[in-house]
């Protein structure tokens, strides 16, 4: 089976201070291509960006607003060959189109699971609300124009995470998902979350991270289980 992951577009209001960062009749573009060379396209969380409205706590009315603001993306997404799993940012989604957080595939012999990955982030698993606050503070930080704030806070956020790109072995949230995987009995764990993309191997595990299609970037993975190829690509 040949399945596309992307994750991570945080798709907005459709104002300036969108992070999405692209054209939607240029992305649907990208979206027909993965279509015609996938059968199945798995959309690995925070999809929708719900947690950085002017007010807090109003998730469900920002889905609402970003699904109207992308609709024909929105109606994309409706099609059989994708699967949904939410998020943290898109989390509401869970309740109000039953988008699950974990998604099992068994392929040629191969053993897929899928989820986003908020669930092994330490300051999502042990204070969410925190989380969920500094978010909207991020948000804020956008429409004052502090931008540098709002990037500096990314980093402290994947500092607290424990990720390694030199050590692999050493990558707090990697060593989590491993976990859950050996849990599992998955031979291959893909997750988004970081907006850091790689294919990693860890024993005869794998694991794969789909980078991030906001701010105008086109990460996605490609995975072939027929063939064994397991890819990330950062353009098409």
């Amino acid at each position: 089976m040949k399945i596309a992951v992307i994750s991570d577009l945080h798709l907005g209001r459709g104002d300036r201070f969108d992070e999405f960062g692209h054209d939607d009749a240029e992305f649907l573009r990208f979206l027909d291509f993965l279509e015609r060379n996938h059968e199945r396209v798995v959309l690995a969380g925070d999809i929708w960006e719900t947690l950085q409205g002017a007010t807090p706590r109003r998730q469900a009315r920002e889905l609402a607003k970003a699904r109207r603001a992308h609709a024909e993306i929105a109606q994309r997404f409706e099609r059989p060959a994708y699967r949904y799993l939410h998020g943290n940012h898109d989390l509401v989604a869970g309740n109000v189109i039953e988008a699950p957080d974990v998604l099992h595939i068994e392929a040629d012999g191969t053993r897929l699971l899928f989820t986003h990955g908020h669930q092994f982030d330490f300051v999502v698993k042990h204070a969410r609300w925190f989380s969920e606050l500094v978010a909207w503070l991020g948000g804020w930080a956008l429409r004052l124009g502090l931008r540098p704030l709002y990037r500096t806070v990314e980093w402290i956020e994947g500092r607290i995470r424990g990720e390694s790109r030199a050590s692999p072995d050493k990558d707090r949230f990697q060593l989590a998902s491993m976990a859950l995987a050996a849990r599992h009995e998955a031979d291959v764990i893909v997750t988004g979350h970081t907006h850091n993309g790689m294919v990693t191997e860890h024993g005869e595990r794998l694991f794969m991270n789909s980078g991030s299609c906001a701010g105008g970037r086109c990460s996605f993975l490609s995975l072939d289980t027929a063939r064994g190829d397991y890819a990330l690509s950062t353009s098409w």
